[in-house]
């Protein structure tokens, strides 16, 4: 009897602690829905925009634990105060609109101070009101209405003969299309002059033409049309109606025929058309950012080669019509036309300012405009520019931001910085460990630097641009009240790539009821489209993507793999033709490393959500990668290169469509996967064709593979809104933890 008494007893006790550590419970699943609520509104003192009025004040508004603060920052007095009587404004209002205004929560917005600071005009309800600060005397400017945004759909196809006729800059004649010629009309007489005479519906001229300075001569595109290319989905449940309505959309895709463009230059005095030769421009993917001289002799224009491995800025005599090159580039892989693109011409130099990876890093050269010759690199070193902010023509200087520059710190957080266009007197601005967002002066004299990182709350100064130190400390984040709520910051980790070199970069966000005893599968959320880099670097709470699926008993990372932006020329070009490749290795190399350090997490379940390149890249785990992934969720993926968007697949698997496309598709290897996988896609998509995530279906279940297809109705390109994530947790619950998720009922009720 007391051994059998014992046994029970430690039955018992087993049990206990099973039940203790479960994971994926109710609990679990109500604890992860709340998250962003409970996380929301806890840290003050963040303030995220700020406005200046001149170069001498600079408002904003401040979060704090009761409300908002209006602060106005004077530069000259190194000082801030309200920026303006909260209480007496709020009394005025409350006059104004009929209704109780709370002093800590001003229903303004559009906030705009005269010069002055006696003034302030700005928008409440449905009013537009103008404030006198000294009496706070309202008076009503007008009435106010949000104007609501209609997103224009990014594939549409240009129309080259919409536009409306264009007038010469002497006023005196109007250009024109008109039977797909060019005809130009004299304003005061009426009459119509032809200029050209070979366009028809197959070969025209574009109505998009530009005139010369001095109105002497005018230049317009001969467009041969490309193909027609229609996507189509069904809109099963419309609101409106009983029945289904069928949808279509422009869609050019990989290969796809594109318009031939070929500038033709008039002379408006003789009627004469110069032939301009078409050689150094033949292989056309695109024609651009045409731009006459001041002095009316040439005009240039931007040719981007089909494949993207040359590109040059072309100048064209407007008197002979010779072509001649000012700029080009070249990349045996690619040149990144579509992100890193950047050229402004300096008129008050004759210089043009460059950027150009061909030094293996995003630099700045300097070019002679004339002549095409590089005069100097001007910006140099193993770290990459990432945008250019400001030219200042008149002290030859560039306001740009880099990352990179530190090697102690995440080479992608962002630095401001300025320097000469002859590549000297380099100088930070900012070199706090952070991420940095500046808003300077108009005159660049001063700036507000706002820091912070994933796990460093944000702090706001204000700063000298000649002396880079602070002249005031405006804010430091308060985040008291969110970590009483049991958040932790995601850790930063890094760990050596494929290479045994190159440090890769991520995040691990663990559960507000983490325990070191426990043991926690790993997901990775990932998204590895070569555009960018996606890892975040700024302090936010809530991650939408891995914080509520970490409540239920996972360690949820985030990496930048190799194959994305933002570090070397060599670091991108792993994309190149090789979208499959998505950073694998380099992901579970960082992943077995973290877990060598942190023997809770689990590699034996390993999970991987993503949405649209994403998607493509979790089901790419399971038919690549299955050696190491068990689960995936891909949403609206891209599975196979050829049924996506032209732009952005010819910019990294290139063109022409060889081979390469098949061996990267998701579909053409489906036979491949291995392990779970759930599919989801919003049947309304068109930025990814939803044949796409259809066709990758079809080839799982010819190659007798088991999955799961979430189509949601009425949606887009999404990750499947509340109903996909409801699908994505119970899934990851189910095959990562083996628990049976909770009825829908008892969790969302």
């Amino acid at each position: 009897m007391k051994t059998t008494g014992k046994k029970i007893s430690v039955f018992l006790t087993l049990w206990w602690c099973l039940i203790s550590q479960a994971q994926g419970t109710l609990k679990d699943y109500k604890r992860a829905n709340a998250v962003d609520s409970l996380f929301k509104n806890k840290v003050f003192n963040a303030p995220n925009e700020f406005h200046w009025i001149g170069n001498d004040y600079v408002w904003y508004s401040n979060n704090i634990g009761k409300g908002k603060e209006f602060l106005l920052a004077d530069v000259k007095q190194q000082k801030q105060d309200p920026a303006f009587n909260h209480t007496k404004l709020a009394q005025s209002l409350s006059k104004i609109i009929g209704k109780e205004v709370n002093v800590n929560e001003l229903p303004v917005e559009n906030l705009e101070f005269d010069k002055t600071l006696s003034t302030l005009t700005f928008t409440a309800d449905s009013l537009k009101l103008s404030c006198n600060l000294n009496t706070y005397e309202l008076t009503k400017v007008g009435d106010y209405k949000k104007s609501l945004k209609k997103d224009d759909y990014w594939g549409g196809n240009f129309d080259e003969l919409g536009n409306k006729p264009v007038g010469s800059p002497d006023s005196l004649y109007i250009a024109f299309i008109k039977n797909y010629n060019l005809y130009i009309k004299n304003k005061k007489t009426k009459a119509e002059t032809q200029l050209s005479y070979d366009g028809s519906k197959g070969f025209f001229y574009s109505s998009y033409m530009q005139w010369s300075p001095d109105s002497q001569k005018i230049m317009t595109y001969k467009v041969r049309p490309g193909e027609e290319h229609k996507i189509y989905f069904v809109e099963s449940s419309p609101s409106d109606q009983f029945q289904p309505k069928l949808q279509t959309r422009d869609y050019l895709k990989p290969g796809d025929q594109l318009p031939f463009k070929s500038p033709q230059v008039f002379i408006i005095a003789s009627k004469t058309q110069i032939p301009v030769s078409t050689d150094l421009f033949q292989q056309q993917y695109d024609l651009s950012e045409i731009e006459w001289k001041d002095d009316s002799s040439a005009f240039t224009f931007e040719y981007n080669q089909r494949g993207h491995q040359v590109y040059r800025v072309l100048e064209v005599n407007a008197a002979t019509g010779k072509v001649k090159v000012l700029i080009e580039e070249t990349s045996p892989t690619f040149i990144e036309y579509s992100g890193k693109r950047y050229r402004y011409n300096s008129r008050k130099s004759g210089e043009i300012i460059w950027a150009s990876e061909r030094d293996g890093w995003n630099h700045l050269y300097l070019y002679d405009a004339l002549t095409g010759k590089v005069k100097n690199q001007i910006t140099k070193g193993n770290w990459p520019v990432r945008e250019v902010i400001k030219i200042d023509e008149e002290k030859k200087q560039i306001y740009f931001t880099a990352s990179g520059l530190d090697s102690s710190q995440d080479p992608y957080l962002l630095h401001f910085c300025r320097i000469d266009f002859n590549g000297k007197n380099f100088k930070r601005l900012t070199t706090e460990n952070g991420n940095h967002k500046v808003t300077f002066s108009p005159d660049y004299k001063y700036y507000i630097d706002q820091y912070s990182r994933v796990d460093a709350a944000p702090v706001t100064v204000l700063k000298s641009t000649e002396t880079q130190k602070t002249i005031l400390p405006l804010q430091e984040a308060d985040i008291s009240k969110l970590q009483q709520t049991g958040w932790t910051a995601p850790e930063v980790f890094t760990a050596k790539g494929r290479d045994g070199k190159t440090d890769i970069w991520g995040v691990i966000v663990r559960p507000t009821t983490f325990d070191p005893n426990r043991k926690y599968p790993v997901i990775e959320y990932i998204y590895a489209g070569p555009q960018d880099s996606f890892v975040p670097k700024n302090f936010q709470p809530y991650y939408w993507a891995m914080s509520s699926l970490a409540e239920l008993g996972f360690i949820v990372v985030q990496i930048d793999g190799m194959g994305t932006s933002n570090r070397s020329k060599a670091f991108h070009d792993v994309c190149w033709k090789n979208l499959k490749d998505g950073g694998f290795p380099d992901r579970k190399l960082w992943i077995k490393a973290a877990a060598a350090k942190y023997p809770y997490m689990n590699i034996d379940k390993v999970g991987i959500h993503g949405t649209s390149a994403g998607g493509q890249n979790a089901g790419a785990a399971l038919v690549f990668n299955s050696d190491f992934y068990d689960v995936a969720v891909a949403s609206c993926g891209c599975h196979d290169n050829r049924m996506d968007k032209m732009w952005w697949n010819e910019q990294w698997m290139g063109y022409p469509v060889g081979a390469e496309y098949e061996a990267c598709s998701n579909t053409a290897n489906a036979a491949q996967l291995k392990g779970n996988l759930m599919l989801i896609l919003g049947e309304l998509d068109d930025n990814v064709d939803p044949a796409s995530t259809m066709q990758f279906a079809n080839a799982l279940i010819k190659a007798n593979k088991n999955f799961e297809l979430v189509i949601v109705p009425g949606m887009g390109h999404s990750a499947g809104g509340d109903y996909g994530e409801r699908k994505r947790r119970d899934y990851f619950v189910k095959y990562l933890l083996g628990v049976v998720p909770p009825a829908w009922e008892e969790i969302y009720k």
